[in-house]
């Protein structure tokens, strides 16, 4: 019923499915000895089963001998 006529608003008994999805981040993940960019739910990465790669820090590249 509209709210004009003492009701709650308009179509307030439609229903849309909701849906329920994975929480996925992107991690550096160590897979069968190498390390690959993956994407993998939080609640994965926060139980341990699926191992984070150790952390890396990118170098610079070497200066040219002149």
């Amino acid at each position: 019923m509209l709210k004009v006529k003492g009701g709650v608003g308009r179509r307030t008994v439609r229903v849309n499915p909701r849906r329920f999805l994975p929480n996925l981040q992107r991690a550096t993940v160590l897979l069968n000895g190498t390390v690959k960019r993956m994407r993998v739910c939080t609640s994965c990465l926060k139980s341990g089963r699926v191992p984070k790669a150790p952390y890396q820090r990118k170098r610079a590249p070497a200066a040219a001998p002149s």
